[in-house]
């Protein structure tokens, strides 16, 4: 696989995943908000999602994920010398998210800080830890996807409630001789940031659905090629396609469009909702978890949302 000009290269050594244990189903949801499942799963195709339960927080999630990610690792938690966390649901800004994560699992004065593009933000977080390896800013990088996003919904919002949920998922990063993450292709069309935002501390998620879904089925399948093409890799011969578990009409159109014909595809938004900068990561590593994919395939990543942004690169499955 080609990478970007510098040292070999970087690879991901490891996954983990969390979900809260607490499961909403479509049935639930129609008992309070005027929906039913075969609506919800027409237009989104969830069946159920993850909400935290009480007093567990986004942070709370990250340290599972990220702890089940290290152990997976083989590596100390002394070895990690940079934390990167992805999330835009934070309660509070200050203190970052990274910092606490670190510190609860042991690790001791990495570098940390937070990431925020929202559903892409796993990838943009991948990318730059990848780059910080390769230049020699630092060694070992544990990246983490962790959202709470029902403590920004609307519960009586059928058009929000039914789609967004809670979890975590997160990615050891280590050096490598030959380069295990393709180039990044990231990106943005901020004339559309509304699409998808919240307007200020006192205020739910709002999303313009139609915006979005036309945005996301016409402009990301040629973004997901270049993805392949600066990776050196035919979608043909991609293991696995693991975009942001938005909405599975979107993830199947791009899907088809991209001509990654011998690939699994993630589906994880079927049981687990959509978990923005999650969702790569817990997709992927539920689908390790369960021997869908194999320990050395290629796998596409491609993140996408509220910004817009984007974001991807091809990655060798650990």
């Amino acid at each position: 696989m080609k990478t970007t000009q510098g040292s070999p290269g970087a690879k991901i050594l490891s996954f983990g995943h969390y979900q809260p244990s607490n499961v909403v189903t479509n049935d639930e949801l129609s008992a309070t908000i005027e929906t039913n499942d075969e609506w919800i799963q027409s237009r989104v195709g969830i069946k159920e999602r993850r909400i935290a339960l009480e007093g567990e927080s986004e942070i709370d999630l990250a340290v599972q994920a990220g702890g089940k990610a290290l152990a997976a690792s083989g590596l100390a938690a002394s070895d990690i010398d940079l934390v990167i966390v992805a999330t835009c649901t934070l309660e509070t800004q200050i203190p970052n998210a990274a910092g606490r994560v670190a510190t609860r699992l042991g690790i001791d004065a990495p570098g940390a800080f937070d990431v925020n593009t929202a559903c892409s933000g796993f990838c943009y977080a991948l990318a730059v830890a990848n780059d910080a390896i390769r230049a020699g800013s630092a060694t070992n990088v544990l990246v983490v996807g962790t959202e709470k996003l029902s403590q920004w919904i609307d519960w009586t919002d059928r058009a929000t409630a039914v789609i967004f949920a809670d979890g975590a998922g997160a990615a050891v990063v280590g050096p490598s001789d030959t380069p295990g993450i393709g180039p990044v292709v990231w990106g943005s069309a901020g004339d559309k940031s509304t699409a998808i935002m919240i307007k200020d501390r006192d205020s739910f998620l709002q999303q313009e659905g139609q915006t979005v879904f036309r945005w996301a089925t016409t402009a990301l399948h040629p973004i997901a090629r270049e993805i392949c093409e600066r990776a050196g890799v035919d979608p043909a011969d991609l293991a696995a396609f693991v975009p942001h578990q938005a909405n599975l009409r979107i993830i199947e159109a791009i899907a088809r469009k991209i001509g990654a014909d011998n690939a699994v595809i993630a589906k994880d938004i079927v049981l687990a909702g959509n978990t923005s900068a999650a969702s790569i990561p817990l997709a992927l590593s539920r689908m390790i978890e369960r021997g869908e994919v194999r320990s050395g395939g290629l796998a596409l990543l491609l993140g996408f949302g509220a910004g817009l942004t984007y974001a991807g690169q091809v990655i060798e499955i650990p």
